[in-house]
């Protein structure tokens, strides 16, 4: 039998359609079509797919010479054991490359020797990171990512977005850098739910500097509970104006922005 007649065969002994059989598969139901009339052979992935589906060996589908499931479990009256062993090996292998398969996609442009654009993103076995399953790019994309722009899970790069993100202006659930914005942030100016740095804000927050929190330790701290040298307590409210011309007090160089950033952010910590 050919693999278009036991496909055939094994979909009507299930009872489905070919549209039936085409929605498991997330196929179209012309692409079951070519299957069955022998003009058109499925990818790797979809003959695993349908030997899961059907219980049956992807051997037994691909080797005209095997009739029958048993056949195909007993390896063929003309195949060894040992060779029996390898195959089943093979397949094994093949099947656990499926299910830990990562999308990789590198541009043919290239700036400085790096792609323009790296991705690597899908499932990795045992939430393991090899060389190959590491975006490294201009611009990088996918579980781990490191470059100019980095992308992903984790996140390496000049400008990183990612659960954990380390970089010159960094955004992530924990985020390090020069610039950091996060649940946990950390870095020159620090912006998140819990923020250490020099510059920093939010609702827990340490800093050398100054400090603009609900909770706030720094030389120069404002929040509702503020501790350091020069204080200014929330109490029954702050203005922009009032938070900004304390922090002048104390720090009359300070950056027009930045100053800007905390006198906003002091009149709406609470």
């Amino acid at each position: 039998m050919t693999f278009s007649e036991k496909l055939t065969d094994l979909r009507r002994k299930s009872g489905m359609s070919q549209e039936q059989l085409a929605d498991r598969l997330g196929v179209t139901r012309q692409s079951v079509s070519k299957w069955e009339s022998g003009t058109a052979m499925p990818e790797l992935v979809k003959l695993i797919s349908l030997s899961e589906l059907f219980d049956v060996s992807v051997d037994y589908l691909v080797k005209d010479r095997l009739d029958s499931p048993e056949e195909a479990e007993r390896g063929g009256d003309d195949l060894s054991a040992r060779q029996a062993d390898r195959l089943e090996k093979k397949v094994d292998e093949l099947t656990r490359y499926v299910k830990g398969k990562v999308y990789r996609y590198d541009s043919k442009t290239r700036i400085f020797g790096l792609p323009l654009v790296s991705i690597r993103f899908g499932f990795v076995r045992n939430a393991t990171f090899s060389k190959d399953n590491v975006a490294r790019g201009i611009i990088a994309i996918g579980n781990a990512a490191v470059g100019v722009v980095a992308i992903g899970i984790v996140g390496v790069g000049l400008f990183t977005f990612g659960v954990v993100g380390m970089g010159l202006l960094s955004l992530g659930i924990v985020a390090a850098g020069l610039g950091a914005f996060g649940v946990a942030a950390l870095g020159y100016l620090a912006l998140g739910v819990s923020a250490v740095g020099v510059y920093t804000g939010g609702v827990a927050a340490i800093a050398a500097k100054i400090a603009v929190a609900v909770s706030a330790v720094a030389p120069t701290a404002v929040g509702e509970f503020a501790s350091g040298s020069h204080v200014l307590l929330w109490g029954d409210g702050l203005s922009a104006p009032e938070v900004r011309s304390f922090l002048l007090e104390h720090h009359p160089d300070l950056w027009e922005p930045l100053l800007d950033l905390f006198a906003s952010l002091g009149a709406h910590i609470k």
